[in-house]
């Protein structure tokens, strides 16, 4: 086969994963953009509360992660091998920690939810908006991350056709429980956080039949086995702490909007919602290359691990240019979509000229996670994790004390976290993928 028949191949594999598994991820953050949009009409308190609330949601969510991620590698690497019933052992191994931890969770940020609040600098009517969404959301934790166990399962069975049916059923169902909510039944921005909720439980349910039923005909068993779950959780330890430094970066940047004013605060949810968005589309590459890279060097095909590695990253770089156009043009049409407010209306469309130009580092650094994740290199992420983010932190706190009045304080921001973090995320990873230490074949 030729270069370029090779190169036709590939791409072919990637898409078949990528463009599925992109209508998956982005229903995350089409959620927060539904919760922003209805929630922001109510007035800019409550998308401020809305921002500092979903924020701290999303950081548990976020540590979590490592449920998807390193279920995707482990079940790719023993499908690889030719071990399928093992596979979906360890896939419900995993879903079986996820539903324990998340009942933890939901508990302890039901009962820290005004500490938390409060933590972030919020007061007032902002802080109260806050408490009341965080709380009303929290019910809705255990099901998040069954279904970021049970999407790890399936991806990596190279299945992402099924999360993204599911995905776009829930983004549907909440949109239309949202409005109902908040504005049916009149419960403000606490039906906000009642229907994410409730709509995450159902995916979660839905996901679950659909990995219990293929468990089943592989013969794989479906009680929790403590062995099992342990492994899930050692496997994920190091990606626990890759996931920490992202989520400690994103607190502070929130802290840092925070001290710069409510104007600004409604300004960072929007733009953050914007960001998050085109992250997660770009993340379905990521996705496939977590797949690809599992499946090949689990058979131990190493050139064909670093043939991935490459389109993947060409694919990264281009779709970031192609969507950093796209939002960076947008941005004064898409801010009265969220508000009615025009200081802030003007500080998301500064924001996301920055966000767009500097959106093809962000498709490197997506594509580079995934590969390595993939590879089950959660120990040099976790490491490196920590070492960007101690580069961010006295940017943005000179942010914080530095920065000026009005919109520019938020683009600032952002050439800050978007700019600085990421640049440091993108130089250590592609280190990495520079050498073949990471590039460890078999089950």
């Amino acid at each position: 086969m030729d270069d370029r028949s090779t190169r036709r191949s590939t791409d072919r594999q990637i898409l078949a994963l990528a463009v599925p598994a992109l209508g998956a991820l982005v229903a995350e953050p089409i959620f927060v953009l539904v919760d922003s949009a209805v929630v922001g009409h109510l007035g800019t308190a409550e998308l401020a509360g809305l921002s500092i609330a979903s924020t701290l949601l999303l950081t548990v969510v976020g540590l979590c992660v490592f449920l998807a991620y390193a279920t995707t590698a482990s079940v790719a690497r023993r499908v690889g091998a030719g071990r399928r019933a093992q596979a979906l052992q360890a896939g419900v191994d995993g879903m079986w920690l996820a539903a324990g931890l998340g009942t933890v969770l939901a508990a302890a940020l039901w009962l820290a939810a005004p500490w938390a609040i409060s933590a972030m600098g919020a007061d007032g009517a902002v802080a109260e908006n806050a408490v009341t969404y965080l709380r009303w959301s929290t019910p809705g934790l255990p099901g998040m991350l069954v279904v970021l166990a049970s999407t790890g399962v399936l991806r990596g069975l190279q299945d992402t056709r099924t999360p993204l049916w599911v995905a776009a059923g829930g983004a549907a169902t909440n949109a239309v429980l949202n409005i109902a909510l908040v504005y049916g039944v009149g419960m403000g921005i606490a039906g906000s956080g009642l229907g994410t909720a409730l709509t995450q439980l159902g995916m979660a349910t839905v996901l679950s039949a659909v990995v219990v039923r293929g468990a089943r005909r592989a013969g794989a068993r479906l009680r929790p086995g403590a062995g099992g779950i342990w492994a899930n959780a050692r496997a994920g330890a190091p990606l626990l702490v890759r996931n920490l430094s992202l989520r400690l970066a994103i607190l502070l940047t929130v802290f840092v909007a925070t001290g710069l004013g409510a104007v600004n605060l409604a300004g960072y949810q929007v733009v953050n919602s914007i960001w998050g968005l085109a992250a997660f589309a770009l993340d379905a590459l990521a996705i496939a290359a977590q797949a690809l890279i599992g499946h090949r060097l689990g058979a131990g095909e190493v050139g064909q691990t670093r043939a991935i590695l490459r389109r993947t990253l060409q694919w990264g770089v281009a779709a970031g240019a192609l969507l950093g156009l796209v939002i960076a043009a947008g941005g004064w049409w898409f801010a009265p979509l969220f508000t009615s407010d025009p200081d802030v209306r003007v500080a998301i469309t500064a924001a996301m000229v920055v966000i767009g130009v500097l959106m093809p580092i962000a498709g490197w650094v997506f594509v580079l996670d995934g590969v390595l994740i993939g590879a089950g290199d959660g120990r040099y992420l976790a490491w490196t994790g920590m070492i960007t983010l101690v580069v961010y932190v006295p940017v943005a706190l000179a942010i914080r004390a530095w920065a000026p009045d009005g919109p520019a304080g938020l683009a600032w921001l952002w050439v800050a976290f978007a700019g600085v973090f990421m640049m440091a995320r993108a130089v250590t990873t592609g280190l990495r993928v520079r050498t073949d230490a990471w590039m460890v074949v078999g089950d």
